[in-house]
């Protein structure tokens, strides 16, 4: 089990936020994350060539990691609207790891997907499309951090 002391806060903050409500309400908080995914800045709309497409995803998924001079990670990702499970998963990243270093993302347990307490209420394939996402963030942050 991860504990909260492995968690950046922000991360933490929204794990607790799933764990305190009752499992059907579990999905209506993964749909509100799915309608706040940040929009892509505007250097990054014409540039689809930038963004790695997750295979793990049923839906097509994008991911782009920026570490910026600061050595702060963005994490910027696109999913269709009609996948509103998909879309939360990239939102709840998005949110949870966008402004931390390199060190403190790559320092997230890889079965956090895991510890939100939708195991339940969404199937194993999405909770796999969603270790995807973080596996695939990662290996970015390694790439950046590397060139």
């Amino acid at each position: 089990m991860t504990t909260t002391a492995e968690l950046p806060e922000q991360l933490a903050e929204i794990r607790d936020d799933f764990l305190a409500l009752e499992q059907r309400d579990r999905l209506q908080l993964l749909l509100e994350f799915s309608n706040e995914l940040p929009e892509l800045p505007e250097r990054y709309q014409d540039h689809p060539d930038l963004f790695e497409r997750v295979e793990e995803c049923q839906s097509p998924v994008f991911l782009f990691v920026e570490v910026d001079e600061a050595g702060t990670v963005q994490l910027y990702a696109t999913a269709p609207a009609e996948s509103p499970t998909t879309r939360g998963f990239a939102s709840i990243l998005a949110q949870g790891l966008s402004g931390l270093s390199p060190e403190e993302v790559l320092a997230v347990p890889d079965d956090f997907p895991q510890t939100l307490g939708l195991t339940q209420a969404v199937s194993p394939l999405r909770i796999r499309g969603m270790t995807g996402m973080l596996a695939r963030t990662k290996r970015q942050i390694r790439v950046r951090i590397a060139a």
